[in-house]
């Protein structure tokens, strides 16, 4: 699948489970109340059901987002109480309302809820107290570490990177120089062409470090970067009002280059998207192609993006379906 213009929208894969049979079943249903006369709103009924799984499954979603651990479980308690007690509000509503039972399902669920936090047993609210700072001090050990890699990458790129290459155009000068004298001008062109080496090699390990435009500009601009640098037909789309903790972009882009480059070498003339969102105090990448699909998680450089990701409190998921393309999605903490 090469053209474009076929592009399937792999977002929903990830992202929510497919409404299409569900919309063509109410509209079915539709159909059919209208046709039998259009009385009492009975259709109603098989769109909550239809409904309640659906909402059931963003509520999952939305709390696998939280950091492992307690503050998961209460999520996935909160976000799974709420749309019980939603189902119990439109089920009096739609049945004619009346006298309002649900207020004892709604008293049910908030003691629940009261007795998740109320009894936490110390030794848990202990350990799940050093767990968060644990959490914060590796938190600002990357940040530290990012920086750091950061300058260095200034450093090598400003210093030792610009001191090779005006070694180089100075050996050149040499060279040209030192035309009457063959031995002499071979010997100092084999050391133009290892200074050259060098300043290749040294840009390579700069770019595996941090990419400039990344630091300076920031991770929309550096994921454009990518993806005007890719053979690929690479569309990226996504704003951020602000610049991210520095550890996050860094990982954010591997997480994209890592993708792209899988595109180019597994799925050749597939076009490939990159789309970036803030979700609260999370930041969403997902990198989808249009690719033959097929994709093993287990790869290294998937392993190794995954274990990068993890590293900061994220989550890193793979869907590849055979001729239905790969997205790559990761979650990162920003806080």
């Amino acid at each position: 699948m090469t053209d474009h213009s076929h592009d399937i929208d792999l977002r929903s894969v990830v992202r929510g489970p497919a409404f299409g049979p569900a919309v063509v079943l109410l509209s079915v249903l539709l159909v059919i109340w209208a046709a039998t006369g259009a009385g009492p709103f009975w259709p109603m009924w098989p769109a909550l059901g239809l409904a309640i799984p659906t909402a059931l499954w963003f509520a999952v979603k939305w709390a696998q987002l939280r950091p492992k651990g307690a503050s998961r479980r209460y999520a996935m308690q909160v976000s799974i109480s709420s749309v019980l007690a939603a189902t119990v509000f439109l089920i009096w509503a739609m049945s004619g309302g009346g006298y309002f039972w649900p207020i004892f399902p709604f008293v049910g669920l908030a003691a629940a809820l009261a007795l998740h936090r109320l009894f936490l047993a110390p030794g848990q609210r202990s350990l799940q107290l050093r767990v968060d700072e644990l959490t914060r001090t590796r938190s600002g050990a990357l940040s530290v570490q990012a920086s750091e890699l950061r300058r260095i990458e200034r450093d090598l790129h400003d210093g030792a990177q610009a001191r090779l290459v005006a070694l180089s155009m100075q050996l050149g000068r040499a060279e040209e120089r030192l035309a009457d004298h063959p031995d002499s001008a071979a010997l100092v062109r084999r050391a133009r062409e290892e200074a050259t080496a060098a300043i290749r090699e040294l840009r390579d390990l700069a770019r595996g470090i941090a990419p400039p435009v990344l630091a300076d500009r920031g991770l929309v601009a550096a994921a454009e970067s990518l993806a005007s640098r890719s053979t690929a037909n690479v569309e990226v789309v996504g704003h951020l009002d602000h610049r991210l903790p520095p550890v996050v972009e860094t990982a954010a882009y591997f997480v994209i280059a890592e993708s792209l480059t899988n595109v180019v070498k597994h799925a050749p003339g597939a076009s490939a998207r990159v789309t970036l969102s803030l979700d609260g105090a999370m930041l969403v990448v997902e990198v989808a192609d249009n690719g033959p699909g097929g994709a093993n998680p287990a790869a290294s450089g998937l392993t190794g993006l995954k274990q990068r990701v993890e590293a900061l409190d994220g989550r890193l998921e793979v869907h590849s379906v055979a001729n239905e393309g790969t997205v790559v999605w990761a979650v990162l903490p920003c806080e």
